[in-house]
């Protein structure tokens, strides 16, 4: 399928619920590389990349969230894949 990079933006109760420190779980786990950060306006951003298979499970795990949390709309933006990350971090 190929390597992709994707930008989310997730909008609900997802910041004080773990959304961050689970997203980098289902990153890595998924063989992902990225960073996940909390915004200002109580959204949570991602930027993710790696194999396509991996994007969409991301995507996918997204639309819910960890347990604690209330999801209510997910934008995703595809955008070519770059290979500038190593890891997949939580950054401020």
């Amino acid at each position: 399928m190929g390597l992709k990079q994707i930008h989310i933006r997730v909008h609900g109760r997802v910041q004080g619920v773990f959304f961050r420190a689970s997203a980098q779980r289902e990153a890595k786990r998924l063989g992902l590389t990225g960073w996940v950060r909390n915004r200002k306006d109580t959204t949570v951003e991602l930027v993710a990349e790696g194999e396509e298979t991996g994007i969409k499970d991301l995507i996918a795990w997204a639309q819910t969230g960890p347990s604690a949390a209330r999801v209510d709309k997910v934008d995703v933006r595809w955008r070519s894949f770059v290979g500038d990350f190593f890891d997949f971090r939580i950054v401020e």
